[in-house]
């Protein structure tokens, strides 16, 4: 295999863009800290770091599998290997059975309940790419997709599914339609030339009502779920950063510009990355007294 195909295999699973593990890795990560009550045990966190990144690139090439045909019609994407002929359709295909592969033997050390949600997990990153042919709200579906880490995580370390799971789910589900809402802003005058569906459609003029009323459900959740877990004063704090940062994003969305729309997706990285530092100080402040 020459340097250029491990180059261009390397950009179809998007390893030069790593937003999309950060995004699908922060909501695991408070999930884990949240069912450990603090650190968790570090083999499954290590299996799940390394799961996450898998399944985020086997989704990738699925996706672009999916949007073969479409990406060499839209700006951003139609420089995509895929759609520029550097991958093939059968290598893209396995690619991301061989991912999807490796990531499956990860958690066969885990227990039966992690086993079985993992099918689900699957099913809904393989699935994802297609739904945006159908159904109206994709990043809802998304949303969904990349929500299964909380599940997951609270299964490989307590061995079951407590109720705090659902605000966390619905939580996490919000703050994906708000981040993917925006992404999908971004391609809106090539997704209306298409066909395609998204969120920024179907929001039409009140896309960043939309987006912003997500982002308060999202917070809002976040702090039920503090309330009863009874979080500490970090916590809420790291929440309080979160609004403000979703305060920016709104300023950055307001006009409707491409460029500041990307930004503000790309900024959604610090809103995870911020809450999550407030559940492990919280948890970490916790223990110590």
């Amino acid at each position: 295999m020459n340097k250029q195909k491990i180059i261009s295999y390397a950009k179809l699973i998007r390893l030069d863009k790593p937003i999309g593990i950060l995004l699908l890795l922060w909501p695991t990560l408070w999930g884990l800290w949240l069912a450990a009550d603090g650190l968790p045990d570090l083999a499954i966190l290590a299996i799940f770091i390394a799961g996450t990144v898998l399944m985020r690139s086997a989704g990738c090439a699925i996706n672009d599998f999916a949007d073969r045909r479409i990406d060499p019609h839209v700006e951003r994407t139609k420089n995509r290997p895929l759609a520029t002929g550097l991958v093939s359709t059968k290598e893209a295909l396995w690619l991301a059975a061989g991912l999807s592969f490796c990531a499956f033997l990860l958690i066969l050390p885990l227990n039966r309940l992690t086993l079985l949600l993992s099918v689900g997990a699957l099913f809904l990153a393989g699935t994802y790419p297609f739904a945006k042919r159908f159904f109206v709200m994709p990043q809802a579906y998304l949303g969904i997709a990349f929500s299964f880490g909380i599940p997951m995580a609270f299964a490989a370390q307590t061995g079951e599914l407590p109720a705090i799971i659902w605000p966390l789910l619905i939580a996490n589900l919000c703050w994906v339609i708000a981040y993917d809402t925006e992404y999908a802003m971004v391609d809106r005058a090539d997704d209306l030339k298409i066909g395609i569906k998204t969120s920024a459609i179907t929001f039409g003029r009140f896309d960043v009502a939309g987006i912003m009323l997500c982002q308060v459900i999202f917070l809002g959740m976040m702090v039920y779920v503090g309330w009863l877990l009874q979080r500490g004063a970090p916590y809420y704090v790291a929440l309080l950063g979160a609004l403000i940062l979703v305060i920016y994003q709104y300023y950055l969305i307001r006009g409707r510009n491409p460029a500041q729309c990307f930004k503000a997706f790309l900024h959604n990285n610090w809103v995870g990355a911020v809450v999550f530092v407030g559940i492990a100080l919280d948890a970490a402040l916790a223990l110590n007294f």
